[in-house]
């Protein structure tokens, strides 16, 4: 039977096919774009391989990436997988303590340092005498650069190949919960998974479409890595643009002009925030209820969006509130939501166009087994599953029933059609002095629905009855200061406290919202670094505050 294809297999297919089309397209500064064809893509590959297979690091050798999106961030990883190697992704936001982390319990032989922006902190945390690289655009370094290597460096010639049980990666997680774990992913795993990404898309564009896409969220996450990195090495045909900064990510984004466009449900909510602090949302329901009109409205509201050109549009790494997907179908964006984790490469659930439903992750796709626990849990086996977790063969064992299946740690129930809804985490249920288990992820969903709020963590343990705590919305912030304004928050948060207990079951229901003043960021520790909340740092900050709310009166509370 003949063996099936690589990645590596589709990049040198590109490569020889298509050496002229444009795969990758990169901001350097002013306004200003380099691109890079496949040909030059896989020439300067090349020539990196070459370099590291020079230093007789051992087959399957562990080499780190840090560094923001960019195009030789694609580069580095084609590179590594060329010289038998194994990358080992670290978030650009990470702290010096978990850069050395990483990079310790790796055993990295070598670290690519590329775009980022507080590598003064971060250098601390590499440990003396790793050998370092700087991309281009990285911060000043005393290190030899990729150009200058690649400048006096012959490329590594011929089709390389690798086993399909080789290691490809180690996927590093957040981190929400704890230390790090080394998520192990084979070349046979990880091109399957990557396939059927694909294939998923190709049911709504067609299957030999070319696309744009845009790479922002962070590389070294499973979701961008699987759905933006490895899909269009797959494809082929899809054109993948970067973004400069968070200061240009609206120029970044109407210069792509995505087909496809990926997000996290804060980024989702945080759009749509920015549409409601131009227009008012009972104006915009008006407008949008209009024949004609309302199709001209939703066509300007995308399009000063940057996403009037996309055709599928997905959200996954954490659930999304209904009417969230269902305002942005509204506008006549194709929203739908997916589910996958790093230890399926993202490859677990999609919704498609014949079975999707606001509030569900979709059905399982093509290969994938699930069933439900006894106790609620989702457990899954996937083509994309993890080989195991490195050096960690305690949490194999715990991670996996006895015929294999993976132990998701999220609730979840199906309906008749295998569609999947999310009922929150085994892990994050907290008792309440009722004696009762209170999920907080659906109760934050329907808070984080309502355009006066960005985020919210809801808890209680051990109290009589739970609390939700909110950041408000970025427009409303800065004008708290302003007693007319302050006061019109309290009243509608109460209203929505009051509107939200009624559809609660008794042991579910909130005694009061506190209002926080400080924004949750990745920089402070509460978000991770695809802004899902960090619980236990969040929780571990307000500790001493929390019996003062509950003494205190009123539905709401300022922090």
């Amino acid at each position: 039977m003949e063996e099936r294809k690589l990645i590596l297999d589709y990049v040198y297919e590109h490569e020889a096919d298509h050496p002229d089309r444009v795969y990758l397209t990169q901001p350097v500064g002013g306004g200003k774009v380099v691109d890079y064809t496949w040909r030059e893509t896989l020439d300067q590959a090349r020539r990196m391989a070459a370099y590291l297979k020079a230093q007789g690091f051992e087959p399957g050798a562990r080499i780190a990436m840090l560094s923001k999106n960019c195009a030789h961030f694609f580069m580095v990883e084609l590179a590594i997988w060329m010289a038998g190697g194994t990358t080992v992704a670290i978030y650009p936001t990470e702290t010096a303590d978990t850069v050395r982390f990483v990079l310790e319990h790796s055993g990295a032989s070598l670290l690519f340092v590329g775009k980022l922006d507080t590598w003064s902190q971060q250098a601390l945390g590499v440990p003396e005498g790793l050998p370092c690289i700087a991309l281009p655009l990285a911060p000043k370094t005393r290190f030899d650069t990729w150009d200058a290597i690649v400048g006096r460096t012959a490329p590594l010639l011929g089709k390389v190949q690798r086993s399909p049980t080789d290691l490809a990666m180690l996927a590093y997680t957040s981190g929400s919960t704890g230390q790090p774990k080394g998520v192990m992913h084979s070349f046979e795993g990880m091109t399957r998974a990557a396939e059927g990404l694909v294939e998923s898309v190709a049911s709504f564009v067609g299957k030999n479409s070319e696309g744009r896409g845009l790479s922002y969220l962070p590389l070294a996450h499973v979701f961008e890595r699987a759905c933006v990195e490895c899909a269009s090495m797959v494809k082929g045909s899809t054109h993948i643009f970067f973004s400069e900064s968070l200061d240009t990510f609206m120029e970044d984004l109407n210069r792509a002009r995505p087909t496809a466009f990926i997000s996290v449900p804060r980024l989702w909510l945080k759009f749509q925030q920015g549409v409601f602090s131009r227009m008012a949302p009972k104006k915009l329901d008006l407008l949008l209820s209009i024949p004609i009109v309302g199709r001209i409205v939703a066509r300007k509201v995308l399009k000063s969006l940057g996403l009037d050109q996309v055709v599928v549009a997905g959200s996954g790494t954490a659930p999304i509130p209904a009417e969230l997907i269902s305002w942005y179908r509204r506008l006549g964006l194709q929203l739908m939501e997916g589910y996958g984790m790093t230890e399926d490469f993202g490859y677990s659930h999609t919704s498609t166009p014949e079975f999707n439903k606001p509030g569900c992750v979709g059905i399982p796709r093509p290969g994938v087994q699930v069933r439900i626990g006894d106790d609620g849990e989702v457990l899954i086996k996937s083509p994309g599953q993890l080989v195991g977790y490195y050096k960690r063969p305690d949490l194999d064992a715990e991670s996996f029933t006895a015929d294999g299946f993976f132990r998701t740690g999220d609730k979840g129930e199906r309906d008749a059609n295998g569609l999947l809804r999310l009922t929150g985490r085994l892990k994050e249920q907290f008792k309440t002095s009722k004696g009762k288990y209170v999920a907080p992820a659906p109760i934050e969903n329907r808070l984080n629905a309502h355009p006066l709020i960005e985020t919210s963590l809801v808890s209680g343990l051990g109290q009589a009855a739970a609390y939700a705590l909110v950041v408000l919305a970025e427009d409303l912030r800065h004008r708290l200061g302003d007693a007319s304004v302050r006061a019109r928050v309290e009243g509608e948060l109460s209203q929505l406290l009051s509107d939200l207990n009624r559809e609660l079951a008794d042991y579910e229901k909130l005694q009061m919202m506190v209002v926080t003043r400080e924004p949750w960021t990745i920089e402070n520790g509460c978000l991770t670094s695809t802004m899902k909340i960090r619980r236990s740092k969040i929780e571990s900050m307000v500790k001493v505050q929390v019996e003062g709310w509950y003494a205190g009166k009123g539905a709401v509370q300022w922090a």
